[in-house]
């Protein structure tokens, strides 16, 4: 697919990011890592690769805003136009060597995502989309999973770590849920199970409590790939709610009905 001039500077950006992560993921037990909080880990590469997303993004469109996990949020020139980054979503993981995590770019045009990037540097797989141009991983078209029946269907979640006030409501969640399907899959990375919904590979996703760098990529790569996508509170906004539930439109209606009967 030839993607439009921004998409691929996302590309250009998540790649040498990602180059950069595998370097010192190969080293993980050299990080030099600090406590950000219950959980929640921040390391060297971490801020690295967010320095070098901000250097070549910034470079190539120095009027747009900016906001990311590390460094916060920058007005831009034009106040239409902003970059949502997380420059490593799965940190946990990447610290403890496991190798599922990725570089998230969303570009958002006037309040709406217009483009995302997920990279999977690990695996070499990167998630792409544009608005009206469909959803991809490399060169391969991307769709959502064909199941109807929720039996039959695997969905993802991230459970709540070291003392989160939401944890009862998860597991709420799980025994109202689990019965009902397949499996559920717990893998450490917002933005990747959002990709794996674009790619089939899950028939659905939910959590509650994120921010708009772990979700705002995966919005555009879901709908694309022709998933349906709301945030909990379904007249809500997905960003700024901080929640999402999303699947293929044959269990969405069935799966939503299951997590919203709180």
């Amino acid at each position: 697919m030839v993607g439009s001039a921004n998409l691929n500077i996302m590309i250009k950006a998540a790649r040498k990011a990602g180059r950069s992560l595998v370097k010192d993921f190969r080293e993980v037990e050299n990080l030099q890592v600090s406590m950000k909080g219950a959980g929640d880990f921040v390391s060297r590469a971490d801020i690295a690769a967010e320095a070098l997303l901000k250097e070549e993004l910034m470079a190539a469109r120095p009027t747009y805003g900016w906001i990311a996990e590390e460094g916060g949020e920058v007005e831009g020139a034009d106040p239409t136009r902003r970059w949502i980054v997380d420059p490593l979503d799965g940190t946990t993981n990447f610290l403890h060597g496991l190798p599922h995590w990725a570089v998230s770019i969303a570009l958002e045009h006037k309040g709406k995502v217009v483009a995302g990037v997920i990279f999977d540097a690990a695996k070499d797989e990167m998630f792409f989309a544009e608005k009206g141009e469909g959803a991809w991983m490399n060169e391969s078209r991307l769709r959502v999973s064909g199941r109807a029946k929720m039996i039959e269907a695997i969905f993802a979640t991230g459970v709540p770590f070291g003392g989160r006030s939401d944890l009862p409501q998860t597991l709420q969640d799980l025994a109202r849920l689990m019965p009902a399907c397949a499996g559920v899959r717990r893998w450490g990375s917002a933005a990747l199970d959002l990709a794996y919904v674009a790619a089939g590979r899950y028939d659905g996703f939910w959590e509650r409590r994120l921010n708009a760098w772990d979700l705002a990529a995966g919005t555009i790569i879901v709908r694309e790939a022709g998933g349906m996508i709301e945030a909990m509170n379904p007249e809500g906004d997905i960003l700024e709610d901080g929640s999402v539930i999303c699947a293929n439109e044959p269990i969405f209606e069935k799966f939503a009905k299951v997590i919203r009967n709180a």
